[in-house]
């Protein structure tokens, strides 16, 4: 909790904005697209990596499951060196808006090193090129909410946020089905691997593009409330 004079103690009528003001923003409507992008990925990660290792690499259990288990790890590793780097950075004075979409950017676009993974026959080699992409999405997680709470600001970091992850987690839905429904037509999972990277590379130009500069919006004051 922070100390001092925070913005719990600021009742500012113009501080609360309400979901549909969040929703007119140009940054929130992509903020939701960029995150389901990455969720895309997260969750083709979680629920089709598992089954793709043992039934299409053929892959033992333990074999499996060191594997899966190795590459989410990298994903929480990276995401806590990010984070810690690009805090750092910041600190040192360097743009808070240049870091953010670098690490968001530069993750995502990495992210696509994936697929790879279909298309060498080596499984050692599929292995590596796995690991790696996940470190490189792992980049990514860490600096996603804080572009989020940098947009929002104090007084609509909530809202912004639970809208913004009611949208973004229909790829839990999306991602599953959609992978299923390309492996069944096509016999193979190189086109599903496809259209994973070329999700989360949109995922890319979106926070770095689409969004628009960080900094917090300054929210309008609702109708029929006066200046404090």
């Amino acid at each position: 909790m922070p100390r001092g004079q925070g913005a719990e103690t600021q009742g500012h009528p113009e501080a609360m904005p309400t979901a549909g003001q969040i929703l007119r923003q140009r940054a929130a409507i992509f903020s939701a697209l960029g995150l389901f992008c990455s969720n895309y990925y997260w969750y083709f990660l979680l629920t089709w990596l598992p089954y793709y290792l043992q039934n299409a690499r053929h892959f033992s259990a333990g074999r499996m499951a060191t594997t899966a288990a190795s590459a989410y790890f990298l994903i929480a590793f990276s995401a806590v060196m990010a984070g810690y780097f690009s805090d750092r950075l910041i600190a040192r004075g360097a743009s808070a808006n240049r870091v953010r979409k670098t690490f968001a950017g530069v993750g995502l676009t990495l992210s696509t090193i994936i697929l790879p993974v279909a298309v060498v026959r080596d499984a050692g080699t599929a292995t590596v090129f796995l690991l790696l992409a996940c470190f490189c999405f792992g980049i990514y997680t860490a600096n996603v909410f804080a572009i989020t709470q940098t947009l929002a600001g104090p007084r609509a970091a909530g809202k912004w946020t639970s809208l913004q992850n009611g949208f973004a987690n229909l790829a839990g839905v999306t991602a599953p089905w959609l992978t299923g429904f390309i492996v069944q037509r096509t016999g193979e999972y190189f086109w599903a691997f496809a259209v994973a990277a070329a999700v989360v590379l949109t995922g890319a130009a979106i926070f770095v593009f689409a969004i628009g500069r960080l900094e917090p919006i300054k929210w309008d004051r609702p109708r029929g409330l006066s200046a404090a």
